[in-house]
């Protein structure tokens, strides 16, 4: 019997760590993983393991020479030659520094996104979810936002050439997923959706609602850009709206969606302040236009997430249980403050400078409203309007 979704994983997958300060720390994968296993939501029969894509995949996307760059920086010791030339290519910043072993292990989370999308397109199952990937700010030759190859791009390429698919790309991530929009941005065959927090005052200053894509793919990149404090309501209102009008009119053959789950309040490095209930809502919004618009193909990706402890696993989660239809979220529906298994929660706690949540969704009756809240609502509403300009 064909699985409902695959979870694509494998643990050397961590070794994607560009140092021991970075915030980019793929140890919420294990986090993810364990919350899971302990709620009897992942099974041996439902993982799938990665393989490292070919350099001629990589080339799908990536120049050769980048190619070349980060297979050389990626010694232990590397020439000193390429070295100078780092930042050539977008790797001597403090936001990604090129590391060791950097090459095999992103071209193993690129493999892991392009096994996610031959699982569903060769109907292996209906979804599948690779938390390892969704690395979207890296261009064609040149590293940027923790990002050093675009395993998005470079599966969502894979799903054109080897299976003429027509793809919707949905980016959830604070911060624009430009590395994506701009790879395709004169592609009719790939809509880029994406909602974000304003380029205006974050990272990478893009993503306005006017960025439409050109030439024969005008129309195929839509932006949602949303203002600092922006709170749940706000967001699933322009998330769901704009969605639902550019899926039905785009009609894809796959969706592509990245989860990135840094537009939550606890987050460190943006200013949106949602609740879990956004990570609970959207998965939901993708999986219902996957079965009606495209036969369910639909394959998910992980993201940006800052706050291991307390957001990543519980927002990757639920993402995880909607695509499998797991009977906790009927008892999530009937109970908003079912709690997380105890037995996770004191096997991390000691490891967690905060303290750990202990239930599925966020107390929010508990939190302040922001100040301003009728005004960003309104001016959300406006960019909501100007994005859907072209939309039936």
């Amino acid at each position: 019997m064909m699985p409902k979704a695959l979870f694509i994983y494998d643990e050397n997958e961590t070794a994607y760590r560009f140092n021991d300060n970075h915030p980019f720390n793929q140890k919420r994968l294990m986090l993810t993983v364990d919350l899971l296993r302990t709620a009897g939501a992942l099974h041996s029969g439902q993982l799938l393991e990665p393989i490292k894509a070919s350099e001629d995949q990589l080339r799908l996307i990536h120049n050769p020479e980048y190619i070349e760059a980060v297979k050389s920086l990626s010694h232990p010791s590397p020439d000193a030659q390429w070295v100078a030339m780092a930042g050539r290519y977008g790797l001597d910043t403090e936001d990604t520094p090129f590391f060791p072993h950097m090459h095999e292990v992103t071209s193993m989370v690129v493999g892991g996104s392009i096994v996610a999308v031959d699982s569903v397109v060769q109907g292996k199952a209906q979804h599948a979810l690779h938390l390892g990937g969704g690395l979207h700010h890296a261009l064609p030759n040149k590293g940027a936002g923790f990002c050093v190859y675009n395993d998005a791009s470079v599966a969502i390429e894979h799903a054109k050439q080897a299976y003429g698919a027509r793809v919707l790309y949905i980016d959830t991530d604070v911060h624009h997923g430009d590395g994506v929009q701009w790879s395709f941005y004169t592609d009719p065959d790939v809509c880029t959706f994406s909602i974000h927090e304003t380029g205006k005052y974050l990272f990478p200053g893009t993503g306005a609602v006017n960025e439409r894509g050109e030439g024969s793919g005008f129309g195929t990149s839509i932006n949602v850009p949303l203002e600092p404090y922006t709170e749940d309501e706000s967001w699933l209102e322009c998330f769901e709206e704009v969605l639902i009008r550019a899926a039905k009119q785009f009609q894809p053959d796959l969706i592509v969606s990245q989860h990135g789950c840094d537009a939550h309040a606890y987050d460190p490095l943006a200013h949106i302040h949602c609740s879990m209930t956004v990570y609970r809502e959207m998965p939901r919004i993708i999986h219902r236009l996957a079965h009606e618009i495209c036969g369910g193909r639909w394959v998910a990706l992980g993201g940006g997430g800052y706050d291991i402890w307390r957001v990543v696993p519980r927002a990757w989660s639920l993402l995880w249980l909607e695509m499998t239809d797991h009977p906790l979220l009927q008892k999530l529906e009937q109970h908003p403050e079912l709690p997380l298994p105890q037995e996770w929660v004191n096997a991390w706690q000691a490891q967690s400078e905060e303290e750990l949540p202990v239930t599925w969704l966020d107390p929010t009756h508990q939190w302040a409203p922001m100040p301003r809240r009728a005004e960003i609502t309104m001016k959300n509403r406006q960019n909501k309007e100007l994005a859907c300009l072209y939309l039936p």
